[in-house]
């Protein structure tokens, strides 16, 4: 797959720009059709298929993102190690490692299905909408992150206690703790009890 940024139109053969699609899906994630991807987050927001990816290192922490700031859909927040939407017919673990490696240069030693969570999240600032029906992905990663600047505006990792305290004095996604939350099962069994997630 191309990489492309999150907003961006690419050229068909034929000349003419084709706009970036997303699955629309029911309540029980069947596939139902696609609708451009900036359509589908003015609100009230269509049901779409995103993914989730929370990569730690060896020591159990978490590495964080934050947007770049030229993203037209929440700029400048931290978020987790790597969101975005499947292609349509693309397989969410496809996507997710695909996305991981085109944003932060990591290809995970391991990476896991951790389950879905559904939710419907308006974004303040740009006035879009998240309306996801996400597939949530734990894993492993053992190189540094060499993230794309147009993707990506710095990363850190941290442990549950300086995750704690960044986002008391930090903007994160609207969509973040519900996200982490419902991976949180899958991230301590990847972490282990020690890790304190």
């Amino acid at each position: 797959m191309p990489i492309t940024p999150a907003g961006a139109a690419h050229d068909a053969p034929n000349g003419t720009a084709d706009a970036i699609l997303l699955e629309l899906v029911d309540e029980k994630g069947v596939t139902i059709g696609t609708a451009e991807k900036l359509t589908a987050h003015q609100p009230p927001g269509q049901l779409h298929r995103a993914f989730s990816v929370f990569l730690f290192d060896e020591r159990g922490r978490l590495l964080l993102q934050q947007r770049a700031l030229g993203k037209y859909h929440s700029p400048g927040v931290w978020s987790n190690t790597c969101c975005g939407h499947p292609y349509p017919g693309e397989a969410p673990f496809a996507a997710a490692a695909r996305r991981t490696h085109e944003e932060l240069g990591l290809s995970p030693s391991l990476l896991a299905e951790a389950g879905t969570v559904r939710y419907n999240h308006p974004d303040p600032a740009s006035g879009l909408v998240e309306q996801e029906y996400n597939h949530l992905f734990v894993g492993l990663v053992q190189a540094p992150p060499a993230p794309d600047a147009e993707e990506v505006a710095a990363t850190a990792w941290v442990t549950p206690a300086e995750l704690a305290e960044r986002h008391a004095k930090d903007t994160f996604s609207a969509w973040f703790m519900t996200v982490l939350d419902a991976a949180r099962p899958a991230i301590r069994e990847l972490t282990g009890p020690s890790a304190g997630w």
